[in-house]
């Protein structure tokens, strides 16, 4: 666990949040964002208040176009803390989220800022607050759908280094930079832990790769 992360116990009660699609943070990972968005900037600069947390959450895809502006969010997000933090000269932030602790959204308060606020539980999460030693999942059936799935999509990738991740490490990097559907995001968001994160991950992979062999198929 990161020293500077809040206890379980100190967790806030109340999070603004950042909803983007097919973003996913999770526990222990590290996310980048460039925000420039002025209702996003106002809650950066809000947001850097200790805690320093922001909640990281999707849309629900069904609402999402049909109520554009503020869509109906999916019930379960990750907070982060935010570790580095640059304001350009140009009106934007960059800065680093690192992954704290699930939350699930109790209600969605009025607005009384230009972002989204909401009350959250972290009631279901506490194991999210500590670093798992080890998943127990078989890395070595993951790396054949991997490969294949980078090398369709033309994503490269320094392979010394993947090997060289623990596996929650390897879990948590996989799940958050491939460009999974919103919903397999989701899904991996909500396994109940990273042993079955793990085995979704490889499940997401091979059906991918199920998916190119019926293009390949169709395209002969």
């Amino acid at each position: 666990m990161n020293p500077f992360d809040p206890s379980f116990e100190d967790l806030p009660g109340v999070l603004p949040v950042f909803p983007l699609t097919g973003v996913l943070l999770l526990p222990h990972g590290q996310l980048p964002l460039n925000i420039f968005e002025p209702r996003y900037l106002e809650m950066i600069r809000d947001g850097l208040a200790p805690p320093r947390m922001i909640g990281m959450i999707q849309p629900a895809q069904a609402q999402s176009e049909a109520d554009e502006d503020d869509p109906a969010l999916y019930g379960t997000g990750c907070a982060g803390r935010v570790t580095r933090f640059e304001e350009t000269g140009v009106g934007r932030f960059v800065l680093t989220l690192h992954g704290v602790c699930r939350f699930d959204v109790v209600e969605e308060l009025e607005h009384d800022r230009p972002y989204r606020r909401c009350a959250v539980s972290w009631s279901r999460y506490v194991q999210d607050m500590v670093d798992q030693a080890g998943s127990g999942f078989d890395r070595t059936r993951l790396q054949a759908p991997l490969r294949r799935y980078f090398e369709r999509r033309e994503i490269n990738a320094n392979w010394d280094a993947i090997e060289k991740l623990d596996d929650d490490r390897l879990i948590t990097t996989i799940a958050m930079i491939c460009p999974f559907a919103a919903s397999e995001k989701q899904a991996l968001l909500e396994a109940p832990g990273q042993t079955q994160r793990g085995e979704l991950l490889i499940a997401i992979l091979e059906m991918a790769s199920l998916g190119d062999d019926d293009d390949d198929t169709t395209r002969q």
